[in-house]
């Protein structure tokens, strides 16, 4: 792609590292902003570049937030004794958007993978197990996807877990076998939550 510009060529390259961006999408995004108003262009790199600075991680739950603790935890009126732990930010929209489930998340920031290189330790587990050890939490609810990924990291907690006084659950698999929490819709993951089984059940398929 020839580009009669350096400055358009820069803008283009970076926009198409943005995922399923491609170099012709991202052209059009580009020549999209220079026909906009300076000033709309300015408030988008104003929201970017507060977003990178001023974002901060729950300290309870690792969900992105823009205080030490997000709005969820630090509702009274949310179950904090049940916790559902996710993958990412993405997952707790996902299942909020359901309005079926009202305990707290623990976001993992990702899954075990070791062909990617992660491992448990670059991850928010421990934290997790800490947080079980304390004694507050009653139940474990594994919500991540049911990819070979997923049930590998749901198995490590699970082990992890073992011997500590906690119920562990996965939620119903009305996800499909290699879904992604996102792209599921809201009824099927809302039922999936409310009829979630326990997580030793899970191992017997």
């Amino acid at each position: 792609m020839e580009f009669s510009s350096k400055l358009l060529e820069q803008a283009v390259y970076e926009m198409s590292q943005l995922p399923g961006i491609g170099k012709r999408t991202a052209l059009r995004l580009v020549l999209h902003l220079l026909q906009q108003p300076e000033a709309q262009t300015e408030q988008l790199t104003e929201a970017l570049t507060g977003l990178r600075t001023g974002i901060k991680f729950c300290k309870n739950c690792h969900n992105i937030s823009d205080t030490e603790l997000c709005e969820i935890c630090a509702n009274p009126n949310r179950e904090s004794a049940i916790v559902c732990v996710v993958e990412d930010v993405r997952d707790v929209m996902a299942i909020e958007n359901t309005s079926q489930y009202r305990g707290h998340y623990h976001v993992l920031g990702g899954k075990i993978s070791p062909l990617d290189g992660i491992g448990p330790q670059d991850l928010t587990i421990y934290s997790l197990i800490e947080k079980v050890k304390s004694g507050a939490i009653e139940e474990i609810i594994f919500a991540l996807s049911s990819t070979m990924e997923g049930d590998t990291t749901n198995f490590y907690i699970y082990r992890q877990l073992e011997g500590l006084n906690v119920k562990t659950s996965t939620i119903a698999r009305g996800i499909a076998v290699g879904d992604e929490l996102e792209f599921a819709d809201e009824v099927t993951l809302g039922r999936s939550i409310l009829n979630r089984i326990p997580f030793e059940n899970s191992l017997k398929h």
